[in-house]
């Protein structure tokens, strides 16, 4: 019996052509995926957006279609746009099953360049959805032959073709010799929750922080989202003024980093220090990026979780 491919496309630079009056490059054509014969190929296109356009209502869609498909197919790759990816991989990873393959790709250049990376992506992501081994590790990202982890993988450069990454890496590789494609698994597939919300119609900003901020904004974000996070300094740590804003809020505050990579830990006492900011109430967002610790607060929220349910979540580290 012959593999079953479901290929869903959704926009992005790997759909995009220039326009016919000059100005940018828009998603307009579906990419045809060359290179895997004997393989029953199935597409859908719920959307064709560019990905700065994406909403979690549309990850939603996303991950119902996918759990609608899943169960009549051995594989299944997303087209989509490279500046929210991650963010749709993230969602998808917190709303579907583990044992359904999902692999998400896109590319950096369109089609009418030369050097269109498009096609190799595309092959690539299809080959690991149809491997063996992927099953288990929950939604994936293929990038320049490199397999990443939606919860940690980042886009990394606005340009390059090489443009994901992610600390500590990908945790698999794809090699071509002649023919053949050889998928490699650097690391075991983890346990994980899985949340299935309604809808995605709880609100959450993020705040960034910088040096000599007092929180500028803090009282009008608070007052119109269901929660915040913060992309906090270092370890998650805050200047002076932000202290007692934090600890004056009833609505769930997440501290996560501005930096590329690693936890936050709540070392220091100094006013606004991590340790202050967790005593007045903040949730610590261990490894997720601001973005990321954004979608799994709204997935929370969305399920009607109250703060201290949402503290555990959190506090558990197991995404």
């Amino acid at each position: 019996m012959l593999p079953r491919l479901a290929l869903i496309h959704t926009g992005g630079t790997i759909a995009s052509r220039p326009n016919p009056d000059g100005l940018g490059v828009t998603p307009q054509e579906a990419p045809d995926l060359a290179g895997l014969p004997d393989t029953i190929i199935t597409e859908y296109q719920p959307f064709n957006l560019p990905s700065p356009h994406i909403t979690p209502a549309h990850m939603l869609e996303l991950a119902q279609l996918v759990a609608e498909i899943a169960p009549s197919v051995d594989g299944i790759v997303i087209t989509h746009g490279t500046d929210t990816l991650e963010e749709t991989a993230f969602f998808l990873h917190l709303t579907l099953p583990a044992h359904i393959p999902v692999v998400l790709t896109g590319s950096m250049r369109h089609a009418a360049e030369v050097s269109w990376d498009g096609p190799a992506n595309l092959l690539d992501a299809a080959q690991v959805a149809l491997c063996s081994e992927t099953r288990g590790r929950g939604p994936l990202v293929v990038f320049g032959g490199d397999i990443f982890d939606a919860r940690t993988v980042t886009k990394v450069h606005t340009s390059s073709v090489d443009a994901f990454g992610g600390y500590p890496g990908p945790i698999g590789r794809i090699d071509r010799v002649g023919e053949k494609a050889q998928v490699h698994y650097f690391a075991m597939p983890e346990p994980r929750p899985t949340y299935q919300p309604s809808h995605t119609e709880a609100k959450v900003e993020v705040l960034y922080a910088y040096a000599g901020w007092r929180g500028e904004g803090y009282a009008q974000a608070a007052a119109r989202a269901d929660g915040l996070v913060i992309a906090a300094l270092g370890t998650g740590n805050l200047p002076p003024e932000l202290l007692p804003l934090i600890a004056e809020t009833k609505k769930p505050v997440v501290i996560a980093t501005r930096t590329h990579a690693g936890p936050i830990l709540p070392v220091y006492g100094y006013a606004g220090g991590g340790a202050t900011l967790v005593e007045a109430g903040a949730i610590p967002a261990s490894f997720l990026n601001a973005h990321k610790a954004r979608l799994l607060l709204l997935v929370l929220l969305s399920l009607g979780l109250d703060v201290e349910r949402i503290r555990g979540v959190f506090g558990e580290g197991v995404f």
